[in-house]
């Protein structure tokens, strides 16, 4: 009589060694330093929960599941890409740094991008007219990538009520306008307060940051964190400040013997000349304008202008009417900055607001120090006189004064330089995908493993620190 195995007999015990993976990686992230799976990777606060319900069917598909439970499917979002922006710059190394840590299966759902390795993309570009529709037909095309997909968690630089975290590195669209309308005419505030596209951004604001499913926010500087706290009431438990990284590597001191004298003779420079540079987009808000005039009243400083403006020309015409045209260049938009760094002596930003702009990092890890304003978030990391200094956005006669109080520290510019510098270093891209890859365990484990009173008060006393 032949005798035949029941079928049931390998259901049961893949089910049972199955439940005793599971088991023993709980085991681990509970109790960290018992043996208890040596042979298996991390779980890396992936949810279990998560996992055994998309894990329903047949064993099969099962195969597969075994090995991607161990990472987290983290879906980025962004509407736009624009090579030469900041927030476009930040999104694309911080996915780079992400990727690094090999524990996440990346997203990015967006209009169009770059190609990034390892990162799989989502074209969510649905038809418009006008900037309402852009803004409200995307929010509704990544959500519904976003439902579909199951991602772990769903990371938006977008105002879109429903994501998991938000990453507040455009600040707060009413601080922002606030600010505006402190060098406006009651007519022009009374228009700025009726345009329909910023009270669709307000009240898209406001939904998001009081939405139930906003889980973290991760904000690019303690001003922003205030303000958040300030307008929306949102507890500082669920708020966490991670300062933007820079490449050290990229962005060195060293860039001064590479590019300075070649740049200098390419723009027709003088060696001698002391030169400030600005880079970035937008010149009314970033203060392009308050830079000509305040480096007017200094007759030795030069700029060097670095970034795109569909108005240009109106800036060009000012440094003409100052008497500056000679010691002023516009170089437009620019993909890499680097050589601009190398062929500075400082670097200037009067913005009217900007909650962490990648240049300040930048340029003080080149061993530029920096002159920007209170409404600006890299202001954290500004010691008046030591590597920079700082005013009032719309106080063009102290910006004036700090520039004349750089020039007349020219002997001391090395010491400036080495200051500026030793600022950026623990400010690195590894230091800060290691901190986004933290939160991203403790909202996964805190989902998926109960693990969410812990963990919470462990992470609120970190950051209360």
């Amino acid at each position: 009589m032949q005798s035949r195995i029941d079928p049931a007999f390998f259901n049961h015990a893949f089910i049972g060694l199955w439940s005793w993976v599971v088991r023993a990686k709980c085991r681990q992230i509970l109790w960290p330093g018992a043996n208890a799976c040596p042979f298996l990777p991390p779980l890396s606060g992936c949810r279990v929960s998560s996992f055994l319900l998309r894990a329903g069917g047949s064993y099969s598909s099962l195969l597969f599941r075994v090995v991607a439970v161990f990472m987290i499917r983290l879906a980025i979002v962004r509407q736009k890409y624009n090579p030469a922006g900041g927030a476009e710059r930040f999104v694309s190394r911080a996915l780079n740094a992400l990727r690094e840590h090999g524990e996440l299966d990346l997203h990015l759902i967006a209009r169009r991008w770059e190609k990034l390795e390892g990162v799989t993309a989502h074209p969510a570009s649905p038809f418009y007219l006008g900037n309402v529709w852009r803004d409200w037909g995307f929010a509704r095309a990544a959500k519904r990538i976003w439902l579909r997909e199951r991602f772990d968690l769903v990371q938006s630089h977008e105002r879109i009520p429903g994501c998991d975290v938000y990453r507040a590195g455009d600040g707060v669209h009413r601080q922002w306008l606030t600010l505006r309308a402190r060098r406006m005419s009651w007519l022009r505030r009374l228009s700025l307060s009726l345009n329909p596209y910023h009270r669709y951004i307000c009240s898209t604001e406001s939904e998001m940051f009081l939405h139930p499913r906003l889980r973290l926010v991760i904000c690019n500087s303690m001003m922003v964190k205030r303000e958040i706290i300030d307008y929306f009431g949102l507890p500082e438990s669920r708020i966490v400040v991670i300062y933007n990284g820079v490449d050290l590597n990229a962005f060195h001191p060293s860039l001064r013997q590479t590019h300075r004298q070649s740049m200098r003779q390419e723009w027709g420079i003088a060696e001698s000349a002391p030169l400030l540079l600005y880079v970035g987009s937008g010149f009314d808000r970033k203060g392009v304008a308050r830079a000509l005039r305040a480096a007017a009243k200094q007759s030795e400083a030069h700029l060097m202008i670095v970034g795109g403006d569909k108005r240009i020309e109106r800036y060009r015409s000012l440094a003409r009417r100052l008497g500056m045209e000679a010691r002023v260049r516009f170089a437009g938009p620019r993909q890499d900055v680097k050589p601009f760094y190398g062929m500075a002596d400082g670097f200037i930003l009067p913005t009217l607001y900007d909650p962490f702009p990648n240049v300040c990092i930048e340029a003080l890890a080149s061993g530029l120090p920096i002159l920007t304003t209170k409404q600006c978030g890299g202001a954290e990391l500004v010691r008046q006189g030591w590597n920079g200094w700082v005013c009032d956005a719309l106080d063009e006669s102290a910006l004036s004064s700090q520039i004349g109080e750089w020039l007349s520290l020219r002997s001391r510019w090395a010491d400036l330089s080495e200051a500026a510098r030793r600022s950026a270093e623990p400010l690195s891209m590894e230091v800060m995908g290691a901190r986004l890859l933290s939160c991203y365990r403790e909202l996964l484990g805190a989902e998926g493993l109960d693990m969410g009173r812990s963990a919470s008060a462990s992470a609120g006393e970190e950051r209360s620190q």
